[in-house]
């Protein structure tokens, strides 16, 4: 079975993501850009991690990560991403709202799924074959799939920044032994690469 990577850009203190997140503020109320900085403005120094990212067989992505829109979908809107993003996989969406499944350039096909994270996670595993599955965001879906024991590895992009306010990546999961699998520290980020242990039932 295909393994299962969280994928994410944090800042020191494990904010991923600010509140009321809008068309025109994509990461909400976080300043723009704030969390990759490292990807835009130091690409070549980070390519390994960038391809890393990108470099799954499936993919799996919260409503909030595809867009802003909210209730029943506006057809218009396809991703963030323009007419070519850039997972070029198959991209499995979690959302209440049944959509068609969006074909885009490059090989990428947004599927819908409406019923949880388990049913995303098996289609996306069958996708993937032999190839991991990404959980590329945003920060509530892989709380979801933390506090369901559903992810192998997090591979985070830790930027050198205190946030104070916004959606921490680990609140809400329970207790995590995470074991250190890889770190490389770039001139606007720190690459960490964990593997993540069942708790103990014990006590």
């Amino acid at each position: 079975m295909s393994k299962v990577i969280g994928t994410m850009s944090i800042s020191l203190d494990g904010i991923g993501a600010g509140e009321n997140q809008t068309l025109e503020r994509p990461f909400g109320g976080i300043p723009p850009g704030i969390l990759h900085r490292w990807m835009f403005e130091t690409p070549e120094e980070n390519r390994s991690e960038i391809d890393a990212i990108v470099d799954a067989g499936a993919f799996i992505m919260g409503r909030n990560m595809f867009g802003p829109v909210r209730g029943e979908w506006d057809d218009d809107w396809q991703g963030w991403w323009g007419p070519n993003p850039p997972y070029h996989r198959p991209v499995f969406v979690l959302t209440h709202h049944a959509r068609a499944s969006i074909e885009m350039e490059g090989g990428t096909t947004f599927h819908f799924v409406t019923d949880g994270i388990e049913a995303a996670l098996e289609r996306a595993q069958d996708a993937a074959g032999d190839e991991p599955v990404h959980v590329a965001g945003g920060v509530s879906t892989i709380r979801q799939y933390l506090a369901a024991g559903l992810v192998d590895e997090l591979m985070l992009q830790i930027s050198p920044v205190v946030l104070g306010d916004g959606l921490r990546l680990f609140d809400g999961v329970g207790q995590w032994p995470l074991e250190l699998v890889a770190s490389r520290g770039a001139s606007l980020v720190t690459h960490v690469r964990y593997r993540v242990s069942r708790p103990s039932q014990d006590g």
